[in-house]
């Protein structure tokens, strides 16, 4: 499809771009968080709010964009969202939802998905965060200044993610 051999060229040229500066401050001192993730299931959902929750609790304000599948369930309609749909034939993400999310310099991103995601990649390359985060994988390095290794469920990841940025001085 060519508006995919456009969105990765796009995607490579924003990260190439891209002169946000990108340092990873004290988790206490972060004010900021963003989460964006690709919808799955139920359980995802529920594990991302009960994550939110744990992020205000420490003070943090904290904003969440989800990427939408076709054939996907929007559970709750709680979080800005962006689909498929929001590609144009040249890979330009359309969605204001989408320009105001990376927009925002969040201190912190966290990316809470387990797979890859073409377009997830190419909001994190536009991205104004300071420090972005997500489970690694050795081709989306460029991507990220902090991953986490790890195999288990979405919880686990989140606890690992939780766990890690808290570390961070």
């Amino acid at each position: 499809m060519f508006r995919n051999r456009f969105l990765h060229h796009r995607t490579n040229s924003a990260l190439k771009s891209n002169t946000s500066l990108r340092a990873s401050i004290p988790y206490q001192q972060a004010l900021s968080i963003g989460i964006l993730f690709s919808v799955e299931d139920k359980q995802k959902h529920d594990a991302i709010k009960d994550f939110i929750k744990l992020l205000q609790a420490d003070g943090k304000k904290v904003k969440v964009l989800e990427f939408l599948p076709s054939k996907k369930e929007n559970y709750e309609f709680m979080f800005d969202f962006f689909t498929i749909n929001d590609l144009s034939f040249w890979g330009k993400v359309t969605s204001p939802d989408a320009d105001k999310f990376i927009e925002t310099p969040f201190d912190y991103l966290y990316v809470i998905d387990k797979a890859s995601n073409p377009l997830v990649l190419h909001l994190l390359a536009r991205s104004k965060a300071k420090c972005r985060i997500g489970k690694f994988s050795k081709e989306d390095q460029p991507f990220y200044e902090l991953m986490i290794e790890q195999n288990g469920s979405t919880k686990s990841l989140i606890e690992s993610m939780y766990k890690y940025s808290r570390q961070l001085k």
